[in-house]
């Protein structure tokens, strides 16, 4: 099992300054590349306070000049917010500058408040096809001289410039959720990054048994599984309970962001009331609890190596929770000395 680092800058406040918040981001990079972590993924996001991110090729060339030896990878690109000779040449350069460390998850988005402001009238099927036709012409514009006439792109024959410097163009990692989409990415030799957000066990072991699907029916080589999950490693069990609280929170704020029907200002949401929270039946601290990977040292080991039994390659620890950076940075600590070592990283 390997081990990755997702993370991004969130903001919870006016008071709190953009400069602190990326000097803390940075921070926690860098005690993953210094822990012996695999990669640091950071994805793509709009107007959204809640997950700073607007272009991760940007924010993996930062990180890049902060540490050695991780990989850097987007967690994940908005492919139908990218035209592919524009995302090709980013993403190629993007390699080039970092010497060879980029890995490149794509996704079709998730949130239509984001839709709505950058493709107006796109809906996730759309936007589900356009990373379909756009995702497989990567390695050909990084090849050279692709033309292609599809439903969404045309263009005449092109060449990425420059040309990435791994050879091939960076790994390309496909977030899937429904079997079509493990199909999608199997057949056509991308890696597959699995989210089921604040679900459980039995969400995880469905995705893993879509994943298996896939493969059996492909002809190609089975290709890496990555498990991205909120993460946290407490110092004892009421440390557990703090941090179920906090992640529920986290959690009713993600579903009123997707569900995009209050009011956002200056890029924060309409704030959600203590009722509110308290009346999500979904999202309660002990699902939390239940169903995310949190408990002391020993408990997260336990659970890790569920997933491990299960097939998963790689474990991304998603930090992100609203937090406060103390104690992301002590849980992040408990994860990388008492966790990590139970584990073989070869």
């Amino acid at each position: 099992m390997k081990f990755s680092l997702f993370a991004h800058m969130e903001r919870q406040n006016p008071q709190q300054e953009h400069t602190e918040l990326h000097e803390q981001f940075l921070t926690l990079c860098k005690m993953a590349d210094k822990g012996g972590m695999r990669a640091i993924w950071t994805g793509e996001h709009h107007g959204m306070e809640f997950t700073i991110a607007p272009n991760p090729f940007l924010s993996l060339v930062d990180i890049a000049t902060h540490t050695k030896h991780v990989k850097l990878g987007t967690g994940t690109i908005i492919a139908p917010f990218w035209h592919p000779i524009k995302l090709a040449g980013e993403a190629a350069m993007t390699d080039l500058v970092t010497h060879g460390r980029l890995e490149l998850g794509i996704a079709r988005g998730a949130y239509s408040y984001e839709y709505e402001r950058l493709m107006p009238g796109m809906d996730a099927w759309e936007a589900g096809q356009r990373m379909r036709e756009s995702t497989v012409l990567l390695k050909q514009l990084w090849e050279g001289d692709c033309s292609h006439s599809g439903k969404f792109y045309q263009f005449p024959a092109t060449t990425t410039t420059p040309k990435p410097l791994q050879d091939g163009g960076p790994p390309i990692w496909i977030a899937a959720r429904d079997p079509s989409s493990h199909q999608y990415a199997i057949d056509n030799g991308f890696n597959v990054q699995m989210t089921p957000l604040w679900q459980g066990i039995d969400e995880i072991s469905e995705l893993m048994s879509r994943f298996n699907s896939a493969c059996e029916q492909s002809t190609n080589p089975r290709p890496k599984a990555m498990l991205l999950h909120h993460t946290y490693v407490a110092s004892d069990s009421n440390d557990v309970d703090l941090a179920a609280t906090e992640l529920s929170r986290f959690y009713n704020y993600f579903g009123a962001w997707f569900q995009n029907k209050r009011t956002v200002s200056q890029g924060h949401i309409e704030p959600l009331s203590d009722e509110e929270i308290a009346g999500n039946a979904m999202m309660t601290p002990a699902n939390m609890k239940r169903d995310l990977t949190m408990g002391t040292s020993s408990e997260v080991i336990d659970q890790i190596k569920v997933y491990e039994d299960l097939g998963f390659d790689e474990y991304a620890f998603w930090i992100d929770s609203g937090m406060s950076f103390d104690r992301k940075r002590a849980s992040l600590l408990r994860f990388i000395d008492e966790v990590m070592p139970a584990f073989t990283q070869e």
